[in-house]
């Protein structure tokens, strides 16, 4: 433990450094290379102590409250999700050493509006805030360093402050932090109970009541659930993410809302003791309305971004239901099939770092070739960045579920522990979980359809913009950051074994049971769970054949097609210009058409608006898009319309005599005596 203390003390080293050598060349280098140096320190510790299996590793500081000091542990739970941080961190960093010299040389600042000397000093103390959010074992250290993550990747979205829509996305992103901040903090005051002792031993030896632990659940959800992008919650994120420098984005998507889903496990799986059905059927609910939802926002954008961001509310609702599905499980005692669910969950934490990392990585190796993320200008980028291409091509596909990538073996293993539903004895569970299953399989099925759009319109046809056509292959470096995550995703795909293996400790420790047996490990390729006997996988055998049908159909394919080339201007709407196939070809808005109008116009108010000019009228045709958000017509506008009269209301506070001042003070004095004496009793 002392090892991950003076790491995250040598981050707060390293951004102290950045501040001062800022306006040096040699900053970037410096901020970048140390964080990268230092979180691939604390995750090979942290894999190394999920090897071993050893004792929690533990600290006691003389800091904090006077009563608490800092209590500091990393037990298996820990040291699962310090590796998807700062395997997250080393990613970035190497990508963000790359895309700050790239837009430094080349434009004195970015395109995302930010110029690196903001984002050094801020961007190792996100990492350490996120660290320390992990190790924390009471909860003032725990709201403290959740508190200061917030607070580090807010400045970090005000970085791109000269961008119009950033200064929205930063006031929203504060108030729900200050929310989400609030909820766990009073989440924490009820698990303490009357005792006061605010370390997470002392709250697991006094189990709150039924009443306390559903308030506590309550509060979890919408404390962690807002800062992970639950809906209705999710309001602050598809603006705040793509607002941030890409390297960013990608750490806030990626690896910051599975911080906020370690928060939802630490409480709901270790602190609050035998969990209750319910929990998992709300869990579970609000994961599947998250799932659905999401991805129904994410096809109807056109900014790359923010259709990465809002795929990222989608998979946090895969991995919600995944929870939920454990807690049902658990609370049914049947440990097996809870720690399958949960292993399902933690393999989907891993698996989404890595895509949606690599996805923003490559959102910003385009934003840096064509200076747009509009996916209406782009297109033709396969011939343009062959590279990029190409491992953008395998984020889309692993976090469309397609074998044998790492994002198909996490949607297997959580369809494993759905079918297991005959198990449980309630039957509103069953046909919950019926439900749950359908709406997780039409999530991913219109995730493929996202992401098919996604690189179809930008990677392939042609060039939409004169910048598209004349982007050029980003560094050697941001390939690199893309590369690696791209390599995990089809290592993790093809033998997720040893992976699943490493989280055994994890899975023991919160449901006392692991999903596989020995049977399950011979071979160390094979994966077949236990509560799921006749079922198995086996990813390798899969790569090969997949392999070999591509090879076949693509020899089939030349060996049938014509070897001429054939030139021939195709019909072209009446248009003739220059290249008439690149105007009339498929936009992102009329590829997603078909999807909108099925599901948009109803949940989502969508509406198509033809502006179509009369006969001899040359004005150009107009079709525009208008759609509502249902979480800010029911949630956002109600509460922001109920501050604003509360606010009015307690502005005449100001106006008051210093009588009636004191008179306040002696009431608010008489009314905290009187909570203390009953908390006492």
């Amino acid at each position: 433990m002392g090892l991950v203390v003076s790491a995250i003390a040598f981050l707060f080293a390293v951004a102290v450094a950045g501040a001062a050598a800022r306006r040096l060349p040699q900053a970037s280098t410096v901020v970048y290379g140390g964080t990268a140096a230092t979180c691939a320190l604390i995750a090979l510790w942290a894999a190394l102590r999920l090897a071993e299996g050893g004792p929690d590793a533990t600290l006691v500081l003389p800091v904090g409250l006077p009563w608490v000091q800092a209590h500091l542990r990393a037990d298996a739970l820990s040291a699962v999700f310090l590796i998807v941080v700062n395997l997250g961190g080393i990613t970035a960093s190497l990508f963000g050493w790359g895309y700050e010299r790239a837009h430094h040389e080349s434009h004195g600042g970015d395109q995302d509006g930010h110029k690196e000397g903001p984002v050094l000093p801020l961007y190792p103390l996100f990492l350490a805030g996120m660290n320390m959010v992990l190790i924390a074992a009471d909860a003032f250290t725990f709201l403290l360093s959740w508190e200061f993550m917030s607070l580090a990747s807010w400045l970090l979205v005000l970085s791109t402050h000269r961008e119009p829509d950033t200064p929205k996305a930063a006031r929203l992103y504060l108030l729900m932090a200050s929310f989400g901040t609030a909820c766990l903090l009073l989440a924490f005051g009820v698990l303490a109970t009357a005792h006061g002792d605010y370390s997470f031993a002392a709250i697991r030896a006094h189990a709150p009541d039924a009443g306390a632990a559903a308030l506590v659940v309550v509060l979890i959800l919408l404390g962690a659930g807002s800062k992970a992008g639950l809906v209705p919650l999710h309001v602050w994120l598809p603006l705040a993410h793509p607002a941030a420098p890409s390297h960013v984005s990608a750490l806030m998507s990626g690896v910051m809302t599975k911080v906020a889903v370690y928060a939802m496990i630490r409480v709901l799986f270790d602190l609050l003791g035998e969990p209750e059905w319910w929990w998992g059927g709300v869990t579970m609910g609000f994961g599947a309305l998250t799932a659905v939802m999401g991805v129904l926002y994410a096809l109807m954008q056109d900014d790359v971004k923010r259709l990465l961001a809002y795929s990222t509310v989608e998979n946090i609702g895969a991995i919600a239901i995944a929870l939920g599905l454990a807690l049902v499980f658990k609370a049914a005692h049947t440990p097996v099939i809870a720690a399958l669910a949960l292993a399902a969950a933690l393999l989907h934490v891993v698996n989404h770092s890595l895509f949606k990392s690599l996805l923003f990585f490559a959102a910003g190796a385009m934003l840096t070739a064509t200076g747009s993320r509009d996916l209406n200008r782009l297109g033709g980028l396969i011939h343009r960045m062959p590279t990029t291409a190409v491992l953008a091509l395998i984020g889309a596909a692993a976090i469309s579920a397609l074998p044998p990538l790492n994002g198909f073996v996490g949607e297997w293993l959580l369809f494993q522990a759905i079918l297991n539903a005959p198990a449980l004895s309630e039957w509103s569970l069953k046909i919950e979980i019926a439900v749950v299953g359908a709406a997780l399989a039409l999530a991913t099925a219109l995730a493929g359809a996202c992401f098919v759009r996604l690189y179809g319109i930008a990677f392939l046809g042609r060039p939409r913009s004169r910048a598209a056509g004349e982007a050029v292959e980003v560094g050697r470096a941001m390939r690199l950051g893309m590369a690696v995550p791209a390599v995990l995703c089809v290592v993790l795909g093809v033998l997720p074994t040893p992976l699943i293996r490493l989280f055994e400790p994890a899975l023991r420790l919160l449901v006392e049971a692991g999903p596989f047996d020995g049977r399950s490990y011979q071979p160390w390729f094979w994966l077949a769970p236990t509560s799921a006997i006749g079922n198995s996988y086996n990813g390798l055998i899969m790569l090969v054949v997949i392999a070999l049908l591509s090879v076949v159909l693509v020899l089939g394919i030349h060996r049938k097609a014509s070897d001429r080339v054939r030139w021939s201007i195709p019909w072209g709407c009446g248009f003739d210009g220059p290249d008439p196939a690149a105007v009339t070809q498929y936009t992102a808005s009329s590829f997603g058409q078909p999807i909108r109008r099925a599901f948009g116009s109803t949940v989502f108010r969508a509406r198509d608006h033809v502006d179509m000019p009369a006969p001899g009228d040359t004005r150009p045709a107009r079709l525009s898009v208008t759609w509502t958000d249902p979480a800010w017509v029911v949630v956002v506008e109600p509460l922001a319309r109920a501050v604003g009269w509360l606010a009015e209301k307690a502005n005449r506070l100001q106006f008051l005599t210093i009588r009636r001042y004191l008179t306040l003070m002696f009431l608010a004095l008489v009314v905290l005596l009187v909570m203390v004496a009953v908390t006492q009793r």
